[in-house]
């Protein structure tokens, strides 16, 4: 699995907006794989942000 789909597929699962640290925690990542994740998701406008630092999916 890709890891901007293991991504996503960790926010999908949580059910709310996630921090990055408890995306990189909970998919079992480091935090700065995670961040270049994001940042292709964001980039694709596949993941929003609801509040300051939290991401859900679109």
């Amino acid at each position: 699995m890709e890891t901007t789909e293991k991504v996503l597929d960790t926010m999908k699962k949580a059910g709310k907006a996630l921090k990055a640290g408890e995306i990189a925690e909970l998919a079992g990542m480091e935090r700065k794989e995670v961040d270049k994740a994001m940042k292709v998701l964001k980039k694709e406008e596949k993941i929003v942000s609801p509040k300051v630092c939290f991401w859900e999916p679109k």
